[in-house]
């Protein structure tokens, strides 16, 4: 590359910055000798960008959401999910990171391909089982010696969330969850080789008093068909064809026209007391709040429509509509 030539001015300004102390030439040839260069590990190679680890992360906050909602229903105890990190790593360096014996329950996501790994923390595992199980939530890591009974409780408690999952990532793709294989040891997993990237999705959960984390594991080839939909430009353009088709707001008038509504008309409302109550008899009078003078008040859903005047017709008790209620409540009137 040709060598950049300097102006007189730019020269000048140089010599006086020098000159006047701005500038320390022995910083400058410092500055030079350093390698203008950036490391790329390509064992660790990046094939999601930012955007679209923002993406994935607004995605498994929904998820986050939901999950809190649903352990706390089948947990009854006070449960608090939250997403931590969202990171790119490799497959092997991501089975490196979690215990030897751990919780794993490995789901295909139809239609794309490829499996995805969710890994419960034992303290996490063992507090939901001890209180599915009548107890405090308390956490016991005994994960080698899981009985096949509690096996199936803790596969059970977590395949009956997949409609969460379905419903988190309903905004991108409609997937059909499945729960493939259970399994405690990581060193039995080899769902990609050691150096594909996968997307770690870690969440932090708080289950009473016990806390510990849940790792969502997923390969590239499971969102290897969908990375262009991770896109902001994706979202913006699926918000777009949102936006309605001519001859909808018709049909939409239409079928609101045609649903029956239910109307009340109140002739009026009184206060007594209990024993008033209970002492009433034939032929005694009670005072309403309503003048006979004053127009009625007809609602539906409680929320006031029309003033009208009562009256009769074809031998049926029926009211006039006299005007509209604008504004909202009678109370505003």
């Amino acid at each position: 590359m040709a060598d950049e030539v300097l102006s007189q001015n730019e020269i000048d300004a140089l010599l006086s910055a020098l000159s006047s102390g701005e500038m320390d030439a022995n910083q400058l040839k410092e500055e030079e000798k350093e390698k203008k260069i950036r490391s790329y590990d390509f064992k660790r190679a990046l094939r999601f960008s930012k955007d679209q680890v923002r993406s994935l992360s607004r995605i498994h906050e929904n998820y986050a959401r939901m999950l809190t909602t649903y352990f706390s229903a089948q947990l009854r105890n006070y449960v608090h999910i939250s997403v931590a990190s969202v990171d790119q790593i490799p497959y092997e360096e991501f089975i490196r990171s979690i215990p030897t014996m751990t919780v794993l329950n490995i789901f295909s996501m139809e239609p794309l391909n490829g499996r995805i790994i969710f890994e419960i923390n034992p303290n996490v595992a063992y507090a939901m089982l001890d209180r599915i199980l009548g107890g405090r939530g308390t956490s016991l890591n005994k994960i080698e010696n899981l009985t096949e009974i509690e096996s199936t409780i803790m596969s059970n408690l977590f395949e009956k969330s997949l409609d969460n999952l379905q419903e988190a990532w309903s905004s991108v793709i409609e997937i059909d969850p499945m729960l493939e294989e259970f399994e405690v040891n990581p060193q039995f997993l080899q769902l990609v080789s050691p150096n594909e990237t996968v997307i770690v999705v870690s969440l932090n959960t708080t289950i009473g008093e016990t806390s510990g984390m849940i790792n969502i594991c997923i390969p590239h080839v499971v969102l290897e068909p969908i990375i262009p939909r991770l896109s902001v430009h994706y979202w913006m353009q699926n918000e777009a064809q949102k936006e309605r088709k001519p001859g909808e707001y018709e049909k939409l008038t239409k079928n609101i026209s045609s649903t029956e509504l239910e109307l009340s008309v109140v002739l009026g409302e009184t206060r007594i007391t209990v024993e008033n109550l209970l002492e009433l008899s034939k032929g005694d009078v009670l005072k309403l709040n309503q003048s006979i003078e004053e127009p009625l008040i007809m609602k539906s859903s409680e929320e006031p429509l029309f003033y009208v005047q009562p009256g009769s017709q074809k031998n049926n008790v029926a009211v006039q509509v006299i005007d509209e209620i604008k504004g909202g409540s009678s109370d505003d009137e």
